[in-house]
């Protein structure tokens, strides 16, 4: 009796695993009609005015070189803004030189710099600002109010550079007074 009950559900089992079967991978396919593979055996034929080989332009893309900006691309800081020399004065038909103007003065940061920090597990020094009210935390190589990038934060200063000029200035840490009591 025992192996009886064994065969009707082993029969049970297939016949339930057959339907699965039939509603599982014959449902899914198209039914294809001749007028269906006709229509594709006979693609429309492409227009083009041309169809022989451009070996001219071949030849120009074989022969270009890349030419680097000096910028890497891999790195999310941008480049430096280029170095441009100083224009030169055109000559005095007088025959008279005269000096040189005198050379710009550095740029001074509108906030205060008022401390540094490093961050665990990173490498990069960060510089505290402050306009009185709002603290502004930036890392070496980042921009300061979209102006000015931080190069290097030290012990006791700072340097930046202004970016849109390219000049360079120093600021010096200010010490924070202790507060009225």
């Amino acid at each position: 009796m025992k192996q009886k009950r064994q065969l009707v559900v082993l029969a049970v089992l297939l016949m339930t695993a057959g339907v699965i079967w039939f509603f599982y991978f014959d449902r899914g396919r198209p039914i294809v009609t001749a007028d269906a593979g006709s229509a594709s055996q006979n693609p429309p034929l492409l227009s083009v005015e041309n169809p022989q080989l451009h070996t001219d332009r071949l030849k120009r893309a074989r022969e270009t070189e890349y030419k680097s900006t000096g910028r890497n691309i891999f790195s999310l800081t941008p480049p430096p803004p280029p170095q441009q020399p100083p224009p030169t004065p055109p000559p005095d038909p007088s025959g008279v030189t005269s000096d040189p103007p005198p050379p710009p003065e550095p740029p001074k940061l509108p906030l205060k710099f008022f401390g540094y920090g490093t961050v665990p597990y990173g490498s990069a020094r960060r510089a505290f600002f402050t306009d009185g009210e709002e603290v502004h935390v930036v890392a070496e190589g980042e921009l300061l109010l979209n102006r000015f990038r931080i190069l290097k934060v030290g012990n006791a200063s700072l340097e930046f550079e202004e970016v849109s000029s390219g000049r360079r200035g120093t600021a010096i840490l200010e010490e924070q007074g202790a507060p009225p009591s």
